[in-house]
């Protein structure tokens, strides 16, 4: 399979294009968002699990990086209610299984670098916004490693950010708010992935935004 998989060029999902698909688990569902392979994939999916449900025990060949959307994802290592951050280095492994509130997670599989091996799970619901040098914008970083930086960030009404050429590229998930990209509007729930080389200028709506942001972890080679 191969979705949104062509990296030199702009894609984005919003929430009117949702196609939820089964997972061979049952109770849990995907919606695709990009992904390069058939069950074994690189992949960038939201997965929603019913309550009382749970996914066959995996490793994570590529690593797994996860954002808590929704609900609590739990696995035999510890329950992690929204608003939480995961990484699961390449060769780790784990059996998910979700108790009665259920789960919605982002979730990015095979795109690790395999030297990134820190194993993470950052309580991000409970860390103080810090002030950006940008006015208007408040964030919360959540994993740095040689280029690529993933975090969250909250702008406020009418923040315009021009953003200089993209070595890496940059994804976007809104997950409150508005993100504006010229004349277009991508509401809560859309995701958006400018390739390397872009420059895209982009502002919150008139309620403000709040972002999970990756950048500098596309390549094109």
């Amino acid at each position: 399979m191969r979705l949104n998989a062509d990296f030199s060029h702009f894609a984005c999902v919003t929430p009117d294009q949702y196609q939820w698909v089964d997972s061979p688990s049952a109770g849990v569902m995907r919606m695709m968002l990009d992904r390069i392979g058939e069950e074994v994939a690189r992949a960038t999916s939201l997965v929603r699990y019913a309550p009382n449900s749970q996914f066959t025990a995996h490793t994570h060949d590529g690593g797994e990086e996860i954002l808590v959307l929704e609900g609590v994802f739990g696995d035999e290592h510890g329950r992690y209610p929204a608003g939480t951050y995961l990484r699961n280095p390449i060769g780790t492994g784990h059996t998910p299984h979700i108790g009665d509130e259920g789960a919605l997670i982002l979730v990015k599989l095979h795109q690790f670098a395999a030297n990134d091996i820190l194993q993470l799970a950052v309580p991000a619901h409970r860390l103080p916004w810090q002030p950006d040098r940008r006015p208007g914008i408040t964030y919360k970083m959540l994993h740095t490693f040689g280029q690529e930086r993933a975090s969250l960030e909250q702008w406020e009404a009418g923040v315009t950010i021009a953003y200089p050429t993209l070595g890496g590229g940059l994804e976007a998930f809104v997950l409150e708010g508005t993100l504006c990209d010229g004349d277009t509007e991508y509401p809560t729930g859309s995701w958006c992935r400018y390739p390397p080389g872009a420059a895209p200028q982009l502002s919150a709506g008139s309620e403000g935004v709040k972002l999970y942001l990756k950048r500098g972890h596309l390549r094109l080679d």
